[in-house]
């Protein structure tokens, strides 16, 4: 039998004393004040045009990403972006079994704070990453909900600047339902000063708190919200036109009747005609071509979806970086939507 090895434990360090922080998440786009969305697309940029800088940024660190839906743009970029700051992701896939069902939310969320260092959350439910980040003292972040998909906002806001420039100049028009993706991006324009317009049908008009948040933020901003059920006018003289699927994940035994409501606010060559002339098209895919959006605006130039795509990543990273790598970690807001 090898004899016991011996170990010297004098050379060991004792643990050096750190100052508390507070935890910051982002749960909803409005988690970020004004001045720390800027300065998110200020490093997002750095990030895109000089990425070696930022390899072994999150060395030594761990990412979880708890998925209940299907993923191709979110799961890629948040596990390519992590790997390229030198950090590691571990998937679990929740698509057959809902986050809570097995055990408690506040359970998951007081076990994985002990083994990694943030987590990424892709629901159905909004109030399950609103309990995840009540319940965990590490950084939470909304991959989408039913309620928002903030990631997304910032990430089209960040495109925008890269073709126009100076956000404050810009109007969105977005058509379509107003879900997760319109609460997102009103709360992102607000934060930037920019305009939006939001057209829906007649019973889809966004959720009214969010509405009225967007409002109260835009005050301090200079930027403009309107929400309308006239898709021309919001259309008119916009730089962009931004449309989402008609029938989300979980919608789809709505799926016929959404079609019959949605189509007179299908983003089409004759909708397009009321825009500026050199406005872009947005969406945030997957996309539904001959529904939605025709495959004429979607597949033409002015199309920039995979651009959007793109910066995903470049935006995550970011994130990722504020959140784990930074005194961003400090007095935080928490957003009141559960």
């Amino acid at each position: 039998m090898m004899p016991a090895r011996m170990y010297d434990l004098t050379a060991l360090k004792a643990p050096v004393e750190q100052t508390p922080v507070v935890c910051r998440d982002l749960v909803s786009a409005q988690d970020f004040s004004p001045e720390e969305t800027k300065s998110l697309f200020e490093l997002s940029h750095i990030i895109k045009h000089r990425p070696a800088d930022f390899r072994g940024a999150l060395a030594g660190k761990q990412l979880v990403l708890f998925f209940e839906k299907a993923s191709l743009r979110t799961r890629l970029t948040f596990e390519a972006g992590m790997a390229s700051l030198g950090g590691t992701s571990l998937f679990m896939d929740q698509t057959r079994s809902l986050l809570g069902e097995r055990e408690p939310v506040r359970d998951i969320a007081r076990n994985v704070e002990r083994w990694v260092d943030a987590v990424v959350l892709r629901t159905f439910a909004h109030s399950t990453i609103v309990e995840m980040a009540h319940h965990t003292c590490i950084p939470v972040i909304n991959a989408l909900s039913d309620l928002e998909h903030p990631c997304q906002a910032f990430a089209d806001f960040f495109t925008l600047e890269e073709k126009f420039g100076d956000l404050s100049q810009i109007h969105m028009a977005y058509v379509g339902d107003g879900n997760n993706v319109a609460h997102s991006l009103m709360l992102a324009a607000a934060a930037l000063g920019t305009s939006i317009s939001i057209a829906t049908p007649e019973g889809y008009a966004p959720d009214a708190e969010i509405v009225a948040t967007a409002k109260r933020i835009g005050r301090t901003t200079g930027a403009f919200i309107e929400i309308t059920h006239d898709a021309v006018k919001a259309v008119t003289g916009a730089n962009a036109i931004y449309t989402d699927v008609w029938t989300s994940m979980g919608q789809e035994a709505e799926a016929a009747a959404r079609t019959a409501i949605f189509t007179p606010y299908q983003v089409n060559e004759q909708l397009f005609s009321h825009a500026a002339p050199h406005a872009v098209f947005m969406h945030c895919l997957p996309a539904h071509r001959g529904e939605e959006v025709t495959a004429s605006v979607i597949d033409s130039p002015r199309s920039i979806v995979f651009d959007q795509a793109e910066n995903r990543m470049h935006i995550q990273k970011a994130i990722l970086l504020l959140l784990l790598g930074s005194g961003m970690r400090t007095s935080p807001p928490r957003s009141n939507h559960a």
